[in-house]
């Protein structure tokens, strides 16, 4: 089973992001992003296996030894092999570093083929389109809408949480950060 932890932003910045995929959908563009059932998020990291409580108990440490941090979102994307159309916050140290601490918590886990997702190679993004299943417009299309629609975002990322990958995504356990 494949699992992956999440960073999750306060809920009007959620909403918002929901709003960006969900208009992609209701123009008839792509439905897959809404069909994974997943929330607005940043992947911190991906494992090949987890062993669930461990890694909770792991996680709630780690939570309360770490604060809500402000989300600046104020880029758009697009992994080209994938066909993935996202928005990417600012990212500064102290958001890398809450990321590699993340990875040694969880040092344990195997991450083999997760390498994206590992410090010092870590593109983070917030995925609002997923196209590839769909036809060859509708990444320019999803891409072209969000390009016009985006506008910049002043947030928090306030939670952290444990999912399966699977379809949809199955949330296990999410967690406030510290205040």
């Amino acid at each position: 089973m494949q699992y992956a932890i999440e960073l999750y932003y306060d809920k009007e910045t959620e909403n918002k992001l929901f709003e960006l995929a969900k208009k992609i959908a209701d123009e008839g563009i792509s439905t897959k992003f809404l069909e994974w059932k997943t929330r607005p998020h940043l992947t911190l990291a991906c494992f090949n296996d987890v062993e669930e409580t461990e890694c909770i108990e792991k996680l709630k440490v780690f939570a309360e030894n770490h604060k809500a941090a402000p989300a600046y979102i104020g880029s758009i994307g697009m992994f080209n092999d994938t066909k993935t159309v996202f928005v990417s916050p600012v990212m500064n140290s102290s958001m890398y570093q809450f990321q590699r601490e993340l990875h040694e918590t969880l040092s344990g886990f195997d991450a083999k083929g997760w390498e994206w997702y590992c410090p010092d190679m870590w593109v983070p993004h917030c995925t609002i389109a997923l196209t590839r299943e769909d036809n060859d417009e509708a990444f320019f299309q999803a891409s072209d809408l969000l390009l016009h629609d985006f506008k910049k975002m002043i947030g928090k990322f306030v939670s952290i949480g444990l999912v399966k990958v699977t379809f949809p995504v199955e949330e296990i356990f999410t967690i406030e950060l510290g205040v």
